[in-house]
């Protein structure tokens, strides 16, 4: 018997806060079963309700979907995918560390802006 070769179908996707690479292994009218093969980027950490609010009631520690994770997302979400599909693991730390950089650098804006605020109180004698 001879066997047939199906091509994977690689997309990326967003799930929740973050964006990955998976293939397609399951579909339905609305939604594509999705094995995670790479992450693009790291979920955002925080109440997704009160963005960058600190002092919420629970403050939510948000990990990436694991390798070979499945989730289903709606079609729409899965767009194809047609570059090298990176490393899980690498492409996970450099997720993780970008989103560090990207939180880092709002750190060190919103520093400055209180540092700012603070002459400009100063000046207005308030």
């Amino acid at each position: 018997m001879e066997e047939t070769s199906v091509a994977q179908e690689i997309v990326k996707f967003a799930h929740k806060t973050a964006n990955y690479v998976g293939e397609i292994i399951d579909r339905d009218d609305r939604r594509v079963l999705v094995k995670v093969l790479a992450v693009l980027q790291h979920p955002t950490q925080g109440d997704l309700h009160s963005s960058q609010d600190p002092d919420v009631v629970i403050f939510h520690e948000r990990r990436a979907l694991s390798y070979t994770e499945k989730v289903w997302v709606p079609i729409q979400v899965a767009q194809s995918y047609t570059g090298v599909v990176p490393d899980y693991t690498k492409s996970l730390h450099t997720a993780l560390h970008a989103e560090m950089e990207r939180i880092d650098q709002l750190k060190r804006w919103s520093e400055l802006c209180l540092e700012k605020l603070n002459i400009l109180r100063n000046d207005y004698g308030a």
